[in-house]
């Protein structure tokens, strides 16, 4: 069997679980192609990526300059390899700049360093900025203008405009992991937040914080960039997958793992299937088929 599962962020609309939904058959149908897991969690990563409903790729969010848009994306599979780029602008799949970082005998790649790396590399030039990410920066300038700074839950107490607060600063990381019935593969990619300074760098490169793969399953991770990070949740989250043999149990834990006022969501594959889910709910979707005899 194959098995993949994909989400859309922490701050996803559960309602917009048709893209992630979408992604998983553009995922499994590269699958019946290839049999490459690692191809199949980038397919599906960059159909995210260009969902712009989601914070990544095109979806991505502004910084509070205006102008600037840094992207975080990697990739993992179970045979150990690992790529990855941070803070690195004006691409169209930043995903697929971490795969070709496999090519090199590194496993992250920075800001312009990684950006002059997707040029060379064919990448073309490509503004992700739209619409939605310019309102959202609106809204955010004008409670950061009219209160001044504020705590996460200062915010969501004192906020007054029609989208919710969560919505209105943009989602979290998009994610895809997968198994081929040999190997595993994940890919995670995040247009970040509005409000962090410049050459900020979240979870999603950090082997083991928001990605970990090894044999025994995939683990994806969204939410609270800096609070995944410093909790290595991905790689724990791996190891409860590897003690309790159960999807839906790691969900379990990583939800209960971080303090409560931490934003988190998860998906997992394993051998057996999968699971997902996130504290506030998120837009994700699992599926299975059968793969080649």
């Amino acid at each position: 069997m194959f098995h993949i599962a994909c989400h859309g962020g922490s701050a996803s609309s559960p309602s917009h679980e048709d893209g992630p939904r979408r992604a998983c058959v553009v995922g499994l149908e590269k699958l019946s192609l290839t049999t490459n897991v690692l191809d199949a969690v980038i397919a599906a990563t960059r159909w995210l990526e260009d969902d712009e409903r989601f914070n990544a790729g095109t979806g991505s969010n502004l910084r509070l300059d205006g102008v600037t848009i840094q992207m975080d994306a990697s990739c993992m599979t179970s045979a150990g390899d690992f790529g990855a780029v941070a803070a690195i602008e004006r691409v169209r799949h930043p995903v697929a700049v971490a795969q070709r970082v496999l090519d090199t005998p590194h496993v992250l790649l920075v800001g312009e360093g990684a950006t002059d790396f997707a040029r060379r590399g064919g990448f073309e030039d490509y503004d992700p900025t739209t619409a939605g990410a310019k309102e959202r920066l609106e809204q955010a300038r004008a409670m950061t203008d009219r209160v001044g700074p504020w705590s996460r839950s200062d915010l969501e107490q004192a906020w007054n405009f029609d989208t919710p607060l969560r919505e209105a600063l943009g989602g979290d990381t998009v994610g895809s992991v997968a198994w081929d019935g040999e190997l595993f593969a994940g890919a995670l990619s995040s247009g970040g937040t509005t409000t962090v300074l410049r050459g900020r760098v979240g979870d999603v490169p950090l082997p083991g914080c928001g990605l970990y793969v090894g044999e025994s399953g995939a683990v994806a991770t969204t939410g609270d960039g800096e609070d995944i990070a410093r909790s290595l949740l991905a790689c724990r989250a791996y190891l409860e997958l590897e003690r309790s043999g159960s999807p839906p149990r790691v969900v379990d834990w990583a939800l209960e793992e971080l303090p409560k006022s931490v934003d988190v969501g998860i998906v997992v594959v394993d051998h057996t299937g999968f699971a997902g889910g996130a504290r506030d709910g998120m837009a994700w979707h699992g599926q299975s088929a059968t793969g080649p005899a």
